[in-house]
Protein backbone atom coordinates (compact mmCIF):
# COMPACT_ATOMS: atom_id res chain seq x y z
CA UNK A 1 0.00 0.00 0.00
CA UNK A 2 1.66 3.40 -0.42
CA UNK A 3 2.48 5.74 1.42
CA UNK A 4 0.57 8.89 1.74
CA UNK A 5 2.82 11.78 0.92
CA UNK A 6 3.42 14.37 2.96
CA UNK A 7 4.89 18.04 1.79
CA UNK A 8 5.69 20.53 5.21
CA UNK A 9 6.30 24.16 4.03
CA UNK A 10 7.80 26.33 5.30
CA UNK A 11 8.53 30.03 4.90
CA UNK A 12 12.20 31.40 6.16
CA UNK A 13 13.53 35.05 6.00
CA UNK A 14 16.48 36.15 8.55
CA UNK A 15 16.45 32.65 10.60
CA UNK A 16 20.09 31.82 10.74
CA UNK A 17 19.84 31.68 14.23
CA UNK A 18 16.90 29.07 14.59
CA UNK A 19 17.12 27.22 11.04
CA UNK A 20 19.66 24.42 12.49
CA UNK A 21 17.11 23.85 15.62
CA UNK A 22 13.52 24.11 13.50
CA UNK A 23 15.45 21.44 10.97
CA UNK A 24 16.55 19.31 13.40
CA UNK A 25 12.85 19.07 15.10
CA UNK A 26 10.89 18.79 11.85
CA UNK A 27 13.32 16.44 9.70
CA UNK A 28 12.04 13.46 12.04
CA UNK A 29 8.46 13.88 11.18
CA UNK A 30 8.95 13.40 7.25
CA UNK A 31 11.31 10.61 8.30
CA UNK A 32 8.47 9.12 9.79
CA UNK A 33 5.89 9.23 7.47
CA UNK A 34 8.17 7.87 5.20
CA UNK A 35 7.81 7.79 0.96
CA UNK A 36 8.56 10.60 -0.89
CA UNK A 37 7.63 13.08 2.08
CA UNK A 38 9.88 16.26 1.96
CA UNK A 39 10.32 19.11 4.57
CA UNK A 40 10.65 22.20 1.94
CA UNK A 41 11.99 24.96 3.61
CA UNK A 42 11.49 28.17 1.00
CA UNK A 43 14.61 31.08 1.25
CA UNK A 44 12.24 34.23 1.29
CA UNK A 45 15.30 36.40 0.15
CA UNK A 46 16.94 36.67 3.26
CA UNK A 47 19.64 38.84 3.69
CA UNK A 48 21.84 36.85 6.26
CA UNK A 49 23.04 33.15 5.90
CA UNK A 50 19.78 31.12 6.18
CA UNK A 51 19.70 29.86 2.33
CA UNK A 52 23.10 28.65 2.87
CA UNK A 53 22.48 27.26 6.31
CA UNK A 54 20.00 25.50 4.61
CA UNK A 55 22.24 23.59 1.83
CA UNK A 56 24.58 22.85 4.52
CA UNK A 57 22.16 21.10 6.68
CA UNK A 58 20.94 18.84 3.15
CA UNK A 59 24.20 16.47 4.22
CA UNK A 60 22.45 15.82 8.11
CA UNK A 61 18.97 15.56 6.59
CA UNK A 62 18.60 14.07 3.27
CA UNK A 63 14.66 14.91 2.98
CA UNK A 64 15.30 18.57 3.11
CA UNK A 65 14.49 20.66 0.06
CA UNK A 66 15.83 24.30 0.66
CA UNK A 67 14.63 26.84 -2.24
CA UNK A 68 15.56 30.18 -2.53
CA UNK A 69 13.62 33.05 -4.16
CA UNK A 70 13.64 36.80 -3.90
CA UNK A 71 11.98 38.58 -0.80
CA UNK A 72 7.95 38.74 -1.82
CA UNK A 73 6.84 38.44 2.13
CA UNK A 74 5.58 35.82 4.04
CA UNK A 75 2.09 34.95 2.63
CA UNK A 76 3.19 35.33 -0.71
CA UNK A 77 5.91 32.65 -0.04
CA UNK A 78 3.50 30.27 1.95
CA UNK A 79 1.91 30.08 -1.39
CA UNK A 80 5.02 29.57 -3.53
CA UNK A 81 5.80 26.57 -0.97
CA UNK A 82 2.00 25.35 -1.59
CA UNK A 83 2.18 25.35 -5.17
CA UNK A 84 6.02 23.78 -4.98
CA UNK A 85 4.23 20.72 -3.16
CA UNK A 86 1.33 20.44 -5.68
CA UNK A 87 4.03 20.33 -8.90
CA UNK A 88 5.86 17.72 -6.07
CA UNK A 89 2.78 15.54 -6.09
CA UNK A 90 2.63 15.62 -2.46
CA UNK A 91 -1.22 13.95 -1.08
CA UNK A 92 -1.08 16.30 2.49
CA UNK A 93 0.42 19.26 2.55
CA UNK A 94 1.65 20.81 6.35
CA UNK A 95 2.57 24.52 6.44
CA UNK A 96 4.03 25.83 9.52
CA UNK A 97 6.89 28.77 10.10
CA UNK A 98 10.62 28.25 10.86
CA UNK A 99 11.10 30.44 14.05
CA UNK A 100 10.66 27.33 16.25
CA UNK A 101 7.38 28.57 17.94
CA UNK A 102 5.54 25.17 16.85
CA UNK A 103 5.89 21.70 18.20
CA UNK A 104 6.48 18.89 15.80
CA UNK A 105 4.70 16.12 18.91
CA UNK A 106 1.41 18.36 18.26
CA UNK A 107 1.56 17.36 14.44
CA UNK A 108 0.88 13.52 15.10
CA UNK A 109 -3.24 14.45 16.50
CA UNK A 110 -3.60 16.40 12.96
CA UNK A 111 -2.07 13.52 10.74
CA UNK A 112 -4.11 10.98 12.40
CA UNK A 113 -7.43 12.57 11.37
CA UNK A 114 -6.02 13.70 8.14
CA UNK A 115 -8.79 11.28 6.16
CA UNK A 116 -11.68 12.77 8.61
CA UNK A 117 -10.79 16.54 7.22
CA UNK A 118 -9.71 18.32 3.82
CA UNK A 119 -8.35 21.64 6.61
CA UNK A 120 -7.05 20.80 10.00
CA UNK A 121 -6.22 24.07 11.32
CA UNK A 122 -4.55 25.02 14.95
CA UNK A 123 -6.17 27.55 17.37
CA UNK A 124 -3.53 28.87 19.74
CA UNK A 125 -5.16 28.13 22.78
CA UNK A 126 -1.93 28.79 24.54
CA UNK A 127 0.26 31.29 23.27
CA UNK A 128 3.77 33.30 24.70
CA UNK A 129 4.22 35.27 21.49
CA UNK A 130 3.31 38.48 23.36
CA UNK A 131 0.26 40.91 23.89
CA UNK A 132 0.41 42.19 20.89
CA UNK A 133 0.00 39.36 18.82
CA UNK A 134 -2.90 38.40 21.00
CA UNK A 135 -4.37 41.72 20.50
CA UNK A 136 -3.97 40.84 16.29
CA UNK A 137 -5.52 37.88 16.06
CA UNK A 138 -8.32 39.42 18.22
CA UNK A 139 -9.01 42.17 15.89
CA UNK A 140 -8.61 40.08 12.57
CA UNK A 141 -10.84 37.67 13.68
CA UNK A 142 -13.65 40.60 14.25
CA UNK A 143 -12.42 41.84 10.58
CA UNK A 144 -12.99 38.52 9.22
CA UNK A 145 -16.44 38.45 10.31
CA UNK A 146 -17.31 41.97 9.46
CA UNK A 147 -15.86 40.85 6.07
CA UNK A 148 -17.30 37.42 5.30
CA UNK A 149 -19.89 36.63 7.69
CA UNK A 150 -17.89 34.04 9.21
CA UNK A 151 -16.63 33.90 12.84
CA UNK A 152 -12.91 31.61 12.88
CA UNK A 153 -11.56 31.62 15.81
CA UNK A 154 -7.66 31.39 14.55
CA UNK A 155 -7.73 32.52 11.03
CA UNK A 156 -4.28 33.10 10.88
CA UNK A 157 -2.68 30.19 12.33
CA UNK A 158 0.98 28.76 10.81
CA UNK A 159 0.16 25.34 11.90
CA UNK A 160 -2.18 23.64 9.53
CA UNK A 161 -2.68 20.19 7.47
CA UNK A 162 -4.73 20.64 4.09
CA UNK A 163 -5.42 17.29 1.65
CA UNK A 164 -4.41 19.01 -1.37
CA UNK A 165 -6.61 17.93 -3.62
CA UNK A 166 -9.44 20.56 -1.51
CA UNK A 167 -6.40 23.41 -1.25
CA UNK A 168 -5.36 23.25 -5.28
CA UNK A 169 -8.99 24.98 -6.26
CA UNK A 170 -8.82 27.44 -3.48
CA UNK A 171 -5.76 28.68 -4.36
CA UNK A 172 -7.16 29.77 -7.78
CA UNK A 173 -8.52 32.64 -6.09
CA UNK A 174 -6.04 34.12 -4.19
CA UNK A 175 -3.30 36.54 -5.98
CA UNK A 176 -0.04 35.43 -5.76
CA UNK A 177 1.02 38.35 -4.06
CA UNK A 178 -1.14 38.31 -0.99
CA UNK A 179 0.50 38.53 2.42
CA UNK A 180 -2.16 36.88 4.78
CA UNK A 181 -2.72 33.64 2.53
CA UNK A 182 -3.25 31.34 5.36
CA UNK A 183 -6.26 33.86 6.82
CA UNK A 184 -7.99 34.01 3.22
CA UNK A 185 -7.38 30.08 2.95
CA UNK A 186 -9.38 29.94 5.83
CA UNK A 187 -12.45 31.63 4.91
CA UNK A 188 -12.49 30.00 1.64
CA UNK A 189 -12.53 26.83 3.44
CA UNK A 190 -15.03 27.61 5.94
CA UNK A 191 -17.12 29.58 3.27
CA UNK A 192 -17.12 26.51 0.74
CA UNK A 193 -18.27 24.38 3.46
CA UNK A 194 -15.34 22.26 3.47
CA UNK A 195 -14.55 19.93 6.25
CA UNK A 196 -12.58 21.53 8.82
CA UNK A 197 -11.24 21.14 12.00
CA UNK A 198 -9.55 22.99 14.06
CA UNK A 199 -7.31 21.90 17.07
CA UNK A 200 -5.86 23.37 20.05
CA UNK A 201 -1.84 23.75 20.10
CA UNK A 202 0.72 25.67 21.80
CA UNK A 203 2.66 28.45 20.71
CA UNK A 204 5.92 29.31 22.14
CA UNK A 205 8.29 32.51 22.43
CA UNK A 206 10.22 33.28 19.07
CA UNK A 207 13.54 30.69 19.61
CA UNK A 208 15.93 33.48 18.58
CA UNK A 209 16.33 36.46 15.85
CA UNK A 210 14.12 39.32 15.52
CA UNK A 211 10.82 39.25 14.23
CA UNK A 212 10.53 41.36 10.54
CA UNK A 213 6.71 41.99 11.69
CA UNK A 214 6.26 45.08 13.76
CA UNK A 215 3.02 46.82 14.86
CA UNK A 216 3.43 49.86 11.91
CA UNK A 217 4.09 47.12 9.41
CA UNK A 218 0.85 45.09 10.82
CA UNK A 219 -1.75 48.04 10.46
CA UNK A 220 -0.22 48.41 6.67
CA UNK A 221 -1.11 44.86 6.02
CA UNK A 222 -3.91 44.98 7.56
CA UNK A 223 -5.56 48.45 5.63
CA UNK A 224 -4.62 46.52 2.07
CA UNK A 225 -5.77 43.30 3.21
CA UNK A 226 -9.11 45.24 3.68
CA UNK A 227 -8.90 45.86 -0.28
CA UNK A 228 -7.65 42.20 -1.13
CA UNK A 229 -10.81 40.40 1.05
CA UNK A 230 -13.50 42.72 -0.68
CA UNK A 231 -12.31 41.27 -3.92
CA UNK A 232 -12.64 38.08 -2.82
CA UNK A 233 -15.57 37.93 -0.95
CA UNK A 234 -17.11 39.65 -4.37
CA UNK A 235 -15.58 36.31 -6.03
CA UNK A 236 -16.62 34.07 -3.63
CA UNK A 237 -20.19 35.07 -4.25
CA UNK A 238 -20.29 35.16 -8.01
Amino acid sequence: MKNDVLYIVMPAYNEEENIDAVVAQWHPVVEKVGGDSRLLIVNDGSKDNTYQKMLSLQIQYPLLLPVNKPNSGHGATCLFAYRKAIEAHADYIFQTDSDGQTDPNEFWKFWENRDKYNFIIGSRDTRQDGIGRVFVTRVLRWVVWLMFGEWIKDANTPFRLIKTESLIPVLKLIPEDFFLANVVISVIAVKKKETCKWLPITFKPRQGGVNSINMKRIFNIGRKALGDFKRINEQLKK
